[in-house]
């Protein structure tokens, strides 16, 4: 007699790709939310017909990459960033509510899972910049056989194309904001001989292109590795110092008519100077937030408000008409300044999940009163209202930023506080993703034991522990605050909703 085993397949969440392509005037008919009680970024209100609803998105679905970007645990509003910054073009991973939440339950992985729904031999797409040099580009572009609206590159040996990265094989995707697709190879070849000075192409190779055509997803410049691209914009961490932050700030007019905020002098051996500030770089963002449409005082008053720490994005000007002539946001591609020994070549590195403050380094021999608190936070209509950060190559997790009378600045909790426990668990050899995932899974009330920078290290250099002599009091916290790092056109109800 055979007998069967009894036991069930257990089925795999199945993320599912869905591509949002919206046109001139449209929105893309749904809103990302962050629920009380739920975990990730919730697809929530979607149009009756809309761009989201006629693509696949569902009521419920939890957003697990933007344009191939993991972002489940990205704080909410970097995402929405991410979203706005996109343009018109967006491609999400999803998984419906039941299976993200079985997934959750179970531990799984979800960034592996995300990875594996890309298939095997998978490679993210190419910006290369190439430079004309004499005689010219330095490749070859030849249609596929067969294959209408595609086109292979192949670089000239030791010429300047292969230098900005081509290979040969390539798979020619988009040149100069234009998608080859709906180009002829003559027209092509116009706009090759009329490239002046440089010219930006996506490129891919064939196996990474069929790992796309199976999933029916379009190959788009925000997906791309981009590690040549000029002007990209820097993500800069300063700390206050005595004197403030040592540079200028004015708004000029561009030759067009658009209003930009310029950085000025920069004070020789000034937190300015030491965070890589550069005297008539553009201003673009002030922690997170643009500065587009603010005015010189709103600005200054966004860096006085920061308290002791202030995050500066900035970019060359000639790096507007750049993107501007591609079609893209600089924002897409910006690199993050880790904290340097001015004496030591500065690094940078992709930006996301959240940038690094340089830690304050205690003074030797000094005799101080170790300031360890116990912090309880109940959930707001927001959020928790902080945000995290690391250094980066260094274990550790710190608080980069407190939403002003949010339920984190209510409890105690202070810019630069490095995280010792989150809800009874140490912490302090995690990583900024896992600290972020056990802070989701607390719930409504969060239990943080924190320290600052300099007790924190005065306390491992002499081999105390880390414990609070008195317990901080649960603080009162109304429902309706919103994180001071939230646009303008954020709303917030019993959750943090962006409209998109």
């Amino acid at each position: 007699m055979v007998t069967a085993d009894d036991t069930e397949a257990v089925s795999k969440p199945s993320p599912r790709v869905c591509v949002l392509k919206k046109e001139e005037g449209e929105t893309f008919g749904f809103r990302l939310r962050v629920e009380r009680g739920q975990q990730g970024h919730i697809i929530r209100q979607l149009d009756s017909l809309g761009v989201a609803e006629r693509n696949g998105l569902k009521d419920g679905d939890r957003l697990l990459e933007v344009n191939e970007m993991f972002v489940d645990n990205v704080e909410h509003i970097e995402v929405a960033n991410r979203i706005q910054v996109s343009g018109s073009h967006l491609c999400f991973l999803v998984l419906d509510e039941t299976e993200y939440e079985q997934a959750v339950s179970e531990g799984c992985d979800l960034r592996e899972l995300a990875k594996a729904s890309r298939g095997e031999g998978w490679r993210p797409p190419r910006l290369c910049h190439i430079t004309k040099e004499a005689p010219g580009l330095g490749l070859n572009i030849l249609p596929v056989e067969g294959e209408k609206g595609k086109f292979t590159v192949t670089p000239v040996k030791g010429g300047a194309a292969e230098r900005a990265g081509v290979k040969k094989g390539d798979r020619l995707i988009w040149m100069d904001g234009a998608m080859v697709s709906e180009l002829s190879h003559s027209a092509i070849s116009r706009m090759v001989k009329k490239c002046k000075n440089h010219m930006t192409m996506l490129l891919i190779d064939s196996d990474s292109e069929k790992s796309y055509a199976c999933r029916k997803m379009p190959i788009l410049p925000a997906m791309a590795d981009a590690e040549n691209m000029p002007y990209r914009p820097r993500r800069l961490h300063l700390v206050l110092g005595p004197e403030g932050y040592g540079f200028l700030l004015r708004q000029e007019k561009t030759g067009m008519g658009r209003s930009v905020h310029m950085v000025g002098e920069v004070d020789k051996g000034s937190p300015a100077e030491l965070g890589s500030v550069k005297e008539g770089e553009m201003l673009l963002e002030v922690n997170g937030e643009s500065t587009e449409s603010l005015s010189h005082n709103q600005v200054v008053s966004k860096i006085r408000q920061s308290g002791q720490q202030v995050t500066l994005t900035t970019m060359p000007p000639q790096g507007q008409d750049f993107y501007t002539k591609l079609g893209l946001s600089p924002l897409l591609f910006c690199v993050d300044v880790t904290s340097h020994n001015p004496e030591e070549p500065m690094m940078e590195t992709p930006m996301m999940p959240k940038p690094a403050v340089p830690p304050v380094e205690p003074q030797d021999d000094v005799q101080i009163n170790p300031n360890v608190r116990l912090c309880i936070l109940e959930r707001g209509s927001a959020g928790f209202g902080f945000n995290l950060a690391c250094v980066q190559q260094k274990p550790g997790t710190f608080i980069s930023q407190v939403a002003a009378e949010g339920p984190g600045e209510m409890s105690g909790l202070l810019l630069g506080d490095v995280v010792v426990e989150v809800n009874g668990q140490n912490v302090e050899e995690e990583s900024v993703e896992d600290v972020i995932l056990h802070v989701k899974r607390g719930g409504d009330t969060l239990s943080l034991l924190v320290v600052d920078q300099k007790s924190y290290d005065w306390l491992k250099k002499n081999g105390k522990p880390i414990t609070v002599n008195k317990l901080a009091p649960i603080s009162e916290v109304e429902e309706n605050v919103s994180s001071a790092a939230e646009p303008p056109t954020l709303k917030t109800d019993d959750s943090s909703d962006d409209s998109t």
